[in-house]
């Protein structure tokens, strides 16, 4: 039962919305009415957020969406919370839950997707030698954490996979692909590319990073580091073993080091690994660069406003 006075949602569900703009007006009140923040996308393919708000609110939200025809059978991976951790409430309709931009080639969940693995059976299947890992978030995903000895394609965007995935055919072709990400959801549309690919042995985390390091029997054995997830928390712990450790380092003195900064120049805005010591002597800028580029900027409006 949880004792903290907010709670955390995470999940997706692939699911017909025949009205989906419709939905999303209906949606948008129904958060509004229960005091909930945070990001969901709608698109005639289904639904896929994460929220945050007071657990009435929450517990109510899970509540109507368990009943909804439309979206019964949706599952929530829950965390505690001592307040919100989205600034507002934001519910976008899109083409897709997650852009694959694949487009009349697009591949749907419900007609095909990889074989679904317990944490237990991911733990036990990664000990494999036929296997490889293959992690479907983006880079500075990864760069905070992923599990061991998994391939880490240097993309940006989800919609570059499928053109790392052809480049890289060769490394993959003859194994067992085993693919993971945050909470589920792009595996569901990236599984079923691999098989449509022609790898016939594809398998997806079920429930993700998110539901591996919540279960008790593997307790997050060999992830490394921690895991990214969109929200004002930014890094969440996984592994819970002895064997947990920090993997990303401070963009300027390379000392281990967890904390994402945005750059303090707003045209770069960049992600980066900054410790304490380093956010204070940079100013919060990625580097020097930026930080002239910044005092440049500065000095020429206040020129202007002379």
């Amino acid at each position: 039962m949880s004792t903290a006075p907010f709670q955390i949602l995470l999940y997706y569900l692939y699911t017909p919305l025949t009205d989906a703009a419709a939905y999303r007006e209906e949606h948008l009140a129904l958060c509004e009415g229960l005091g909930l923040r945070g990001r969901i996308l709608i698109a005639a393919e289904g639904l896929n957020g994460t929220v945050s708000g007071p657990c009435a609110g929450t517990a109510e939200y899970m509540r109507v969406l368990g009943a909804d025809e439309r979206t019964r059978g949706i599952e929530f991976k829950v965390d505690e919370a001592e307040d919100h951790v989205f600034p507002k409430l934001s519910v976008k309709l899109r083409d897709e839950m997650v852009t694959l931009a694949l487009g009349e080639e697009d591949v749907s969940p419900a007609e095909l997707s990889g074989e679904h693995l317990s944490p237990a059976e991911w733990r036990r299947m990664m000990e494999r030698d036929d296997v490889v890992l293959v992690d479907a978030r983006n880079d500075y995903e990864w760069e905070l954490g992923r599990f061991e000895g998994a391939m880490l394609p240097p993309v940006q965007h989800f919609r570059q996979l499928p053109e790392w995935v052809r480049f890289h055919r060769a490394e993959l072709e003859g194994k067992k692909i085993l693919t993971y990400c945050t909470g589920g959801v792009r595996c569901e549309k990236f599984s079923g590319f691999l098989k449509r690919e022609g790898f016939p042995e594809v398998f997806q985390l079920d429930g993700g990073i998110v539901t591996y390091g919540k279960d008790p029997e593997v307790q997050g054995e060999k992830f490394e580091g921690k895991c990214y997830v969109f929200d004002e928390r930014i890094a969440v712990e996984v592994n819970r073993t002895e064997g947990a450790k920090v993997i990303s380092h401070c963009l300027h003195c390379g000392v281990i080091c967890a904390r994402y900064l945005n750059c303090a120049w707003s045209r770069c805005n960049a992600q980066h690994f900054c410790c304490d010591s380093c956010e204070a002597t940079m100013d919060r800028y990625c580097g020097s660069v930026c930080r002239e580029a910044a005092l440049v900027s500065l000095a020429a409006k206040a020129n202007e406003s002379d």
